[in-house]
């Protein structure tokens, strides 16, 4: 007899878990480079849209996929749609889901690093830019503590998916959630208290200049929302799984939607107004959080408690996202090979390792995987670009092609409706998952086609 489907024990506990899992180093750490290099206001605002009108539609149809199936990623169209290739959406999910965490797993070793590397003062006296750079190059070319970081993350996130999803996902994330935003907002405080500059970064964050705008950054605001909400790799087709019948999937999604969204512009109003009170430029790319906010902590009163809380921020959004990652997998291995949840916890977590080593040994501890043939670019970022972007966009655009043309808006909505007295924005929402969504997606894959740049 099949044992009965684990569920979240209550909506807080599934909202808390699945915001987890959208809210990571993509809000943290991607969103305010971005918002430095793109433009600032104007960028967020059009980041919002594209979060509202296409985020929140993908993430409802996922969610509604996975409640409807009671099954993982690859289970749930299988058990719609038997014996069809539509199941290779739910394939190409837990191989991207593997393949992010192998890589994702380096970049939050970084973070649990780095706290501890600022609670022990190693940027307490920086002569410079220059000298924090140094910090990090070493840093990341010490082949032992690179893998011992990954090591440690995937540990830790193994251990929390062990534990079942309303004992290990649910628990920690009931934990660690209002931590991270507790954290978040001290740091908002201390950012906007920092005297001359911090005007002067508001407006760069909140008005918008839309002379500056240019066709690129509408591509690039939609792929930080899909990149952002962890859509298209089945982590929301999995988790949609553990809901209650009796749940709303309407507000669930909105609530999944908006903590992340929330999460982002915090994030934002930390780190914006702190550069500009230290005289600092907003475009530092995908290096700002390494190698510019160290300088600045430096600068500033009380600088080691702030950065240390800055830093274990991010290594706890991180950890909330690796949760999901590594259960897209789990669930497969639980629901379609019948392994028991440790069991296929601990042994995804040693092939996500495995998989892991290239990417921590690619940034310089390695000739071997600093410079991949044919691609030219370090390990971690070919799996950054094939996983991080193109699998997701992938899963996406296919997502929204199922839900709205094979599956169909009626059986869809007959399933959304079953915990929601009214389905008001089903127009608009089908609309949007029939024509806008995947069209929007698909000028995206064109574009990185095309151009060969990996937002």
């Amino acid at each position: 007899m099949e044992a009965p489907r684990e569920e979240w024990r209550s909506k807080a506990g599934f909202i808390l878990a699945a915001a987890g899992s959208a809210i990571g180093l993509g809000n943290i750490w991607r969103f305010p480079y971005m918002t430095g290099e793109n433009g600032g206001a104007a960028f967020v605002l059009i980041y919002i849209f594209f979060v509202i009108f296409i985020g929140f539609t993908i993430m409802l149809a996922e969610l509604t996929i996975g409640r409807h199936s009671q099954r993982n990623a690859v289970g749930a169209f299988e058990a719609i749609f038997p014996k069809t290739n539509w199941r290779f959406i739910g394939v190409l999910g837990i191989i991207t889901g593997i393949g992010i965490l192998s890589f994702y797993g380096v970049v939050a070793g970084w973070t649990l690093g780095y706290f501890f590397k600022t609670l022990l003062g190693d940027f307490s006296h920086l002569s410079g830019e220059k000298a924090a750079q140094d910090i990090f190059v070493g840093f990341i070319r010490n082949p032992v503590s690179e893998i011992v970081y990954l090591f440690v993350f995937i540990a830790l996130t193994v251990f929390i998916v062990s534990g079942g999803v309303s004992e290990g996902i649910e628990r920690w994330t009931k934990i660690l959630m209002p931590f991270l935003f507790l954290l978040l907002v001290l740091l908002v405080i201390r950012a906007l208290t920092l005297g001359s500059g911090v005007s002067e970064g508001l407006s760069f964050y909140l008005k918008p200049n839309f002379s500056a705008l240019k066709p690129e950054i509408f591509i690039l605001a939609l792929g930080q929302a899909l990149f952002s909400l962890s859509l298209g790799m089945g982590a929301m087709i999995t988790y949609g799984s553990y809901i209650s019948k009796r749940e709303n999937l309407i507000s669930s999604a909105g609530y999944v939607v908006f903590f992340d969204t929330l999460i982002a512009l915090l994030a934002g109003l930390a780190i914006f107004p702190a550069l500009f009170a230290m005289g600092m430029t907003p475009k530092g790319g995908p290096g700002l959080v390494f190698l510019v906010l160290p300088s600045i902590f430096e600068k500033m009163p009380f600088g080691i408690v702030f950065g240390a809380c800055f830093f274990l921020l991010l290594s706890i959004a991180a950890l909330t996202s690796t949760i999901s990652l590594l259960e897209v997998a789990v669930a497969y291995f639980i629901d379609e090979r019948h392994w028991s949840r440790v069991k296929a916890a601990v042994l995804t977590g040693i092939v996500v390792f495995v998989v892991g080593v290239p990417s921590a040994l690619s940034q310089g501890a390695s000739k071997w995987f600093d410079r991949i043939p044919l691609v030219h670019m370090p390990f971690l970022d070919f799996m950054n670009a094939l996983f991080g972007n193109y699998a997701l966009t992938i899963g996406s655009f296919f997502i929204s092609i199922f839900v709205g043309w094979k599956w169909g808006i009626a059986a869809a909505s007959k399933e959304i409706e079953l915990g929601a007295e009214k389905f008001s924005l089903r127009p608009i929402w089908a609309f949007s998952v029939r024509f806008f969504a995947p069209l929007a997606i698909l000028i995206i894959l064109i574009y990185l086609i095309v151009t060969g740049r990996f937002f």
